[in-house]
């Protein structure tokens, strides 16, 4: 077929070892046949190392290929076989040298390859029988769609490759044993196989496109899930460099708890080293008048991703009782709120995940923009709640308020199931990397970590990684496709690391250490945590308690027995209760007690 040939022969030039071992004596068969074997089962399982000895193998077949037109050119005549040797050299050595970036265009490699197959496919039904172009026809359009689900999972593609690679790594081994043992069948001169015919050809076909149809309709329902944005977070025109200015407000439209109305704002605030930024959030009141002003909580929202796209403040939930704590005391009470976005989430510049100084001064500058919408009468006292990465937002907020924002009155601090010590975190992560939801924590600091910092860059990553690395990073954690994030988290997890060396020494352990809130806390400091949080760990956080109170940081501490991570913040748990007592009791200006010691 014409165009069967120049793939037969671009195949034979990244695919060295059967050519080399096609007339090998039984011995070497059988050699080889165990290792390659061995070595097929044993990458098939680990996705990351398939990777890079899959961009080895295509380098040295490559140089292989190249070697053996240069010895053949004595028997050739021309030119042809010199440059076409020099060249399949120099392309192993670059795939070689360049073996990461060669990895990362795998992916997309595999997307096009396909889709430009099944292109080819369909170009070609002009030519033979009837049943033979429909065939091709629905083999085409397979490929296609297999192409345009590669083209927007790249990350699960690679996984796939890697795993295909170790199982055909496997099945040549043991077809080299069987060869290798005379037991292969042969077929007698002239004979014939038997043909089963057009029926399982038309199966085979069936299903191919069913699975591609499939894939391709789940991979479309995974992409709808992506939050879009608006005009509303672009940066206006004019651009005031001095922090927490409120710059647009407009009505938001969530599904808010009971008793409240809200409003989505774009204020300034200040990057972690000092550049102005810009960033957004939801501010709410209590819909019914209080006759006083109304005191302001400063939430600081978890995880969700570290995208762009990824603000709360973008969906229907950036102020719920999804979620978040105590949110039916806030009308009760005559609370208001706002929420805080982060810098680099809605708006443009870079999300300062797990990075103090950029988490904290997004919370209090929105406090400072909150005070400034029409119409609502607010008290200076705030108190300042957080959840997971929250929690690290809510103690560095609570830590820099008195030097960066003196004119915001914090009155206390509460961090629930902190990321209180990304350091100690990231210790737990390296020793139990396939727990779940660890790849992403990874994913997510190395992303925003080398955007803030410059001695910190993707090419700390595994090369066979960078593209997990990077997918994920694009990915927030309410869409549907996360679920491929953790999978491919899951799938990697007991291969190499995705990092070249320990994230708790070097420079990522040097920034991560930076990142530890140690205080002071000025106002009253309250630290929450789940006796069985599957993402904190309890004896991370009596740590890093223990460590406060050896410094002399009074607080109070409360472990809930039987509470998750998420289970802490569950309308039947009691933590709801105590926040909201020990938040009325800051707002009247109580005393707290100390539970150090």
């Amino acid at each position: 077929m014409p165009v069967g040939s120049p793939y037969r022969r671009l195949s034979r030039r990244i695919r060295a070892l059967p050519g080399l071992l096609s007339r090998a004596p039984w011995w070497v068969l059988l050699v080889v046949g165990v290792v390659t074997t061995a070595l097929g089962v044993l990458l098939a399982v680990r996705p990351l190392s398939s990777l890079t000895v899959l961009g080895v193998y295509i380098g040295l077949s490559c140089v292989v290929s190249g070697l053996g037109d240069l010895v053949t050119r004595r028997h050739a005549a021309g030119w042809r076989p010199l440059v076409s040797g020099a060249g399949w050299v120099l392309t192993g050595v670059a795939v070689l040298v360049w073996l990461g970036r060669s990895l990362e265009l795998l992916g997309p490699s595999v997307a096009v390859l396909l889709i430009a197959s099944g292109a080819v496919r369909l170009l070609d039904l002009r030519r033979g029988p009837t049943a033979d172009r429909a065939l091709s026809g629905v083999f085409g359009l397979s490929e296609i769609a297999f192409g345009l689900a590669a083209r927007w999972w790249l990350d699960a593609t690679l996984l796939v490759v890697a795993f295909l690679f170790g199982v055909r790594t496997a099945a040549f081994g043991l077809s080299l044993l069987w060869r290798g043992v005379g037991l292969a069948r042969r077929t007698p001169s002239g004979a014939r196989r038997p043909s089963r015919g057009a029926a399982l050809r038309w199966t085979a076909a069936g299903v191919v496109l069913l699975v591609a149809s499939t894939t391709l309709a789940v991979s479309h329902q995974f992409r709808q899930g992506v939050p879009v944005l608006d005009g509303f977070y672009d940066a206006p025109d004019a651009v005031p460099d001095e922090p927490g200015q409120l710059l647009r407000v407009e009505p938001y439209s969530g599904d808010l708890p009971p008793g409240l109305v809200a409003h989505r704002i774009l204020y300034t605030t200040t990057a972690d080293d000092g550049v102005p930024a810009l960033a957004s959030g939801v501010v709410a009141v209590p819909a019914e008048p209080t006759g006083r002003p109304v005191p302001l909580i400063a939430w600081a929202h978890g995880t969700v991703g570290v995208a762009r796209a990824c603000a709360p403040s973008l969906g229907r939930d950036a102020i719920s009782t999804e979620g978040m704590p105590a949110m039916d005391a806030l009308a009760r009470n005559g609370w208001g709120m706002v929420a805080t976005d982060y810098t680099g989430q809605g708006t443009e510049g870079d999300f300062p995940y797990l990075i103090g100084q950029g988490e904290g001064r997004s919370v209090l500058d929105a406090v400072r923009a909150a005070h400034q919408v029409p119409d609502l009468d607010l008290s200076p006292q705030t108190v300042i709640w957080g959840h997971s990465q929250g929690g690290h937002a809510a103690l560095w907020a609570g830590q820099l308020a008195p030097t960066y924002a003196p004119d915001v009155a914090v009155v206390g601090t509460a961090a629930l199931s902190a990321a209180s010590d990304p350091l100690s975190l990231a210790q737990v992560v390296t020793a139990h990397p396939g727990a779940l939801g660890a790849s992403l924590g990874i994913s997510f600091v190395v992303a925003a970590y080398s955007r803030w910092y410059p001695d910190i860059s993707l090419d700390d990553v595994t090369p066979a990684a960078r593209t997990l690395v990077r997918e994920a990073a694009a990915r927030c954690t309410s869409e549907p496709g996360s679920l491929v994030t953790v999978l491919t988290g899951v799938a990697v997890s007991a291969d190499t690391p995705i990092l070249r060396s320990d994230p708790t020494t070097g420079a990522i352990g040097r920034r991560l250490r930076e990142n530890v809130a140690l205080g002071p806390w000025t106002a009253p400091l309250f630290l929450a945590q789940g006796g069985v949080d599957e993402v904190i760990s309890p004896r991370l956080q009596d740590d890093y308690v223990s460590r406060l109170c050896a410094a002399g940081h009074p607080l109070r501490y409360t472990r809930y027995a039987d509470r998750s991570h998420m289970g802490v913040l569950e309308p039947d748990s009691p933590l709801n209760a105590d926040l909201e007592q020990w938040t009325g009791d800051r707002l009247a200006g109580l005393p707290q007690g100390n539970t150090c010691g």
